[in-house]
This record gives structure tokens, sequence and C-alpha cells, in this order.
């Protein structure tokens, strides 16, 4: 588990709202707006970094309010991990192939 003072949690927080928010706008067609594939790729990414390394809806409760693509993120996550836990518990040895099949 990673503990972050105050400081560094207010920074990601930055770092997260700033991605979400190039993220709204490329997703609101917004025709003043210019869409740079590798900028948006790297912010999703940076999101997505950023929600796998803390709980979103427990640190960043503001931000998921009022960014949908905030929100769509922490929920894919939430999501993925759900299906992790279901996979290795209730089907073992599924997840025994899949882990052959991938390697």
């Amino acid at each position: 588990m990673n503990y972050f003072t105050t400081a560094q949690l207010a920074s990601l927080e930055a770092s997260a709202a700033t991605a979400a928010e190039y993220l709204d706008i490329c997703e609101s067609g917004t025709p003043t707006s210019r869409f740079d594939a590798g900028h948006y790729r790297s912010c999703a990414e940076l999101l997505a970094r950023i929600f796998y390394t803390v709980d979103a809806r427990l640190v960043f409760p503001a931000l998921l309010k009022q960014s949908a693509a905030a929100r769509e993120m922490a929920e894919s996550i939430e999501i993925e991990r759900h299906l992790a836990i279901s996979r290795l518990v209730y089907y073992p040895e599924l997840a025994a192939l899949l882990c052959r099949v991938s390697s």
C-alpha cells in the first residue's frame, strides 16, 4: 500500500484534473479544440496510472463529480479489479490457462 502526504495527493489531484480536463474537452467534440491523439493517449495513461495508485473514489471525489472522463476511468479500473478477483477466486483453472496462453 502506498502512503502519500497531503502535498503529494494535491499534486496527484492537480495532474489528474488536468489530464481529465483534456479528455473531457476532446470527448465533448468542441470544434475549437484541437485533437492530438498522442496527447490524448498520454493523458488517459496518466489518469489510469494515478487511479491505479490511489482509490479515486476516496481521494478525488470532487474530480469524479465534475469530470466524465475521470468517472469512466475510475469505473473501468474498478470493473477490471472485480474481474481479476472473480477470475482468480471462481475460475482458477481459467486463470491458469489464461496465464499460460499469455506467456
